[in-house]
C-alpha cells in the first residue's frame, strides 16, 4: 500500500536544535561555548543538515540570522540555511526578505500541521527559544536535539520557565565527544 503525504506514518518530523549548558541555559551559546568544542560541532552539523530540507524560525532568530547568514562562509550550515525553505512564525512581522523565506501567521498548530503533511525530510527549528517552548508545550515537537556543553553558564534563558506540569522526555540517542560535548536526542512523552 502506498502512503499519501497526509497519512500519519508519512508525516514529516519536527525537531528542535539547541545548544544547552549543564545548568539549562539555551540563550546565546556563543557566550558559554569554549573554543576547543567547535571542532566537535562539524560532525553534528553535517548529520543535522543532511536530514532536513526545511527550517522553522521564530521572529527574533529570523531577524538576527537574516543579517548574518546570507554572507556567511561557515559551512555546511551557511549553504543549508541559505538554500532551503525557511518558515518564519511571527505575529508582528509583515514581510520577510531573506531568500526562500515565508511568513507564517495565525494558528501555529494548523500551520505546523500543514508543513508536516507536505512531502519532504525533517523540518528543523534552530534557535528560536520562544518558538520551541510553544511547540513543546503544544505537543507539536517530535524530537528535541541538544548539544550539551560542559559548562555552567550561570545566567541566561532556560528552555522552560513555566509553572505548569513537568514535561517528560525519553532519551532516544546520545553521543559524547572526547572534549566533553554531548549530543542528546529526546522524544517528548505524550501528556496523560
Amino acid at each position: 500500500m502506498q502512503l499519501s503525504p497526509t497519512d500519519e506514518n508519512a508525516m514529516r518530523k519536527l525537531t528542535s536544535h539547541l545548544f544547552i549548558s549543564l545548568d539549562g541555559v539555551v540563550e546565546a551559546p556563543d557566550t558559554f561555548v569554549r573554543p576547543n568544542l567547535y571542532a566537535d560541532f562539524d560532525e553534528f552539523t553535517r548529520d543535522t543538515v543532511a536530514g532536513q530540507d526545511a527550517i522553522l524560525l521564530g521572529r527574533k532568530t529570523y531577524q538576527e540570522w537574516s543579517q548574518c547568514w546570507p554572507d556567511s562562509t561557515i559551512e555546511p550550515f551557511a549553504s543549508f540555511i541559505n538554500n532551503n525553505p525557511k518558515f518564519v512564525v511571527s505575529r508582528t512581522l509583515r514581510n520577510v526578505e531573506w531568500k526562500q523565506s515565508t511568513l507564517l501567521d495565525g494558528d501555529l498548530a494548523a500551520a505546523v500541521g500543514e508543513l508536516k503533511a507536505q512531502t519532504g525530510k525533517t523540518i528543523g527549528v534552530h534557535g528560536s527559544i520562544s518558538l520551541v517552548q510553544s511547540l513543546l508545550l503544544a505537543g507539536l515537537l517530535d524530537e528535541l536535539h541538544f548539544l550539551l556543553c560542559p559548562v555552567m553558564a550561570g545566567h541566561g534563558r532556560r528552555l522552560l520557565d513555566n509553572q505548569g506540569d513537568p514535561v517528560q522526555l525519553d532519551l532516544k540517542h546520545s553521543r559524547a565527544t572526547p572534549a566533553g560535548l554531548h549530543y542528546l536526542v529526546y522524544t517528548p512523552r505524550p501528556s496523560t
